[in-house]
């Protein structure tokens, strides 16, 4: 498979704080990759230093084969990246259509089918508000909106959180069907789930990329369940 992001040796700082340290992967066309580890070790600022809302200090980030260490936000939107962050982004006082409208201003988009193919029931709520919406719809609404323009990587950070199992499911099913024409890079602290999605997975402890391989080897080795507190 084709690689799609290459990150290379990036460090990020928050003000004196060294937070990721020459971290390195990436994430090939047609896959699903997870991040995984506890609490506090850095994987949001991964996922923001790949979008530039964390600038990284050095290292390369590379998207689709050209480097855009230095590009603003909306570039890499434009270049094909949706990014869905932990608190969805959505706008809770506007309507769903209008939640989907302002992500196409400014583009070709006039359909929203490409929403409705992984997300039917945003159908039935098109004039309600977002914030009436259940946690579920909401992350359903976040993604549908960060997929629009064809974005060809989705990066989701914590996609799961707070929702009951059979919503989770419900979503998963929904990453299945993306990752025929997107890949995904996830952040999600449920273990399990993350584990039967993915395809690769990478571990971090303190800022640093401890583990680079399948979920199958995550679930044979204890040493690994201890970094990510498997229950």
């Amino acid at each position: 498979m084709a690689t799609l992001l290459e990150v290379e040796n990036i460090n990020t700082f928050y003000g004196d704080s060294h937070i990721l340290f020459d971290v390195s992967f990436n994430v090939d066309q047609g896959e699903i990759v997870a991040f995984l580890g506890r609490n506090g070790v850095g994987k949001t600022t991964t996922l923001r230093s790949i979008m530039g809302l964390t600038p990284i200090r050095n290292g390369k980030i590379k998207f689709a084969g050209r480097e855009i260490s230095k590009e603003p936000i909306y570039s890499r939107t434009i270049m094909g990246i949706g990014y869905v962050p932990e608190y969805r982004g959505i706008f809770p006082e506007l309507t769903v259509s209008e939640n989907l409208m302002l992500a196409a201003s400014g583009s070709k988009i006039k359909s929203y089918e490409q929403v409705f193919d992984y997300f039917p029931v945003l159908k039935n709520y098109l004039d309600t508000n977002a914030g009436s919406l259940s946690g579920g719809e909401q992350q359903m609404l976040a993604t549908g909106r960060a997929l629009l323009g064809d974005k060809k990587l989705l990066i989701l950070d914590e996609p799961t959180q707070g929702l009951a199992p059979l919503i989770a499911k419900s979503l998963v099913t929904s990453f299945h069907k993306i990752k025929g024409k997107t890949s995904i890079l996830l952040v999600e602290q449920n273990v399990n789930l993350a584990l039967d999605l993915a395809d690769r997975v990478y571990i971090m402890r303190d800022g640093h990329i401890v583990f680079d391989g399948l979920p199958s080897e995550v679930k044979e080795r204890k040493e690994l369940q201890d970094y990510i507190a498997v229950a």
